[in-house]
């Protein structure tokens, strides 16, 4: 059994994902699917989302005679990573003592 994922979940692994730099959706899908089990259709509209939000911006590159669009965090998109960090750092804090009774 596994959990359910909500949104908010699926951009902190985004936005965390986009800390190590700029890159592709494809490229994005397949780390994410390394740690979740999600489809490109929940994963897209989650990229709009950000960048509708401010959190990303794109940018075309070439790539074999064709773009690819890039995902890129902006400074709101830094920030709001950073809090997402701390509430897990505490969430972490509180399921390990909870657990560990």
């Amino acid at each position: 059994m596994g959990f359910q994922i909500g949104g908010a979940i699926l951009e902190f692994v985004v936005l965390s994902i986009l800390q190590r730099g700029d890159t592709y959706g494809y490229e994005i899908t397949q780390q994410v699917r390394k740690i979740l089990d999600v489809s490109e259709t929940s994963l897209y509209p989650a990229l709009r989302r950000l960048q509708k939000g401010g959190l990303l911006t794109t940018y075309a590159q070439p790539w074999q005679g064709r773009n690819r669009r890039y995902y890129s965090l902006t400074d709101e998109g830094h920030a709001l990573l950073a809090q997402h960090i701390r509430e897990w750092q505490q969430f972490k804090r509180d399921m390990d003592e909870l657990l560990e009774g």
